[in-house]
């Protein structure tokens, strides 16, 4: 089974996610019954809201995932879109949220 290069960064996010104890994550359902342009990760650290919108090479959000990723933070959560560049903003956010600094 061949990996997408999106597929690949989200696993490198997982990995990231799992080394961090008591943090809960999950990958919402979009179409039908979701909700369009949610990002690809939520979840909850130390009890911060948080979003990642995974993507790969040269591709960026679209005007609905960048409105739902502002919704996200003016509501006071913590989003962003990650990909091969800022693939450790994932580990960096985290820690800054247990540090108390997010």
């Amino acid at each position: 089974m061949v990996m997408t290069p999106e597929k690949k960064v989200k696993t490198k996010v997982v990995a990231q996610l799992k080394e961090f104890k008591d943090l809960y994550y999950f990958f919402p359902a979009t179409g039908g019954y979701g909700r369009s342009g949610v990002p690809d990760i939520v979840g909850c650290y130390e009890g911060r809201f948080f979003a990642i919108e995974c993507k790969a090479g040269n591709n960026t959000a679209t005007e609905l995932q960048k409105r739902e990723i502002s919704a996200i933070n003016r509501a006071d959560g913590i989003a962003w879109v990650v990909n091969e560049d800022n693939i450790d903003s994932v580990s960096r956010a985290l820690k800054g949220i247990a540090l108390g600094h997010i």
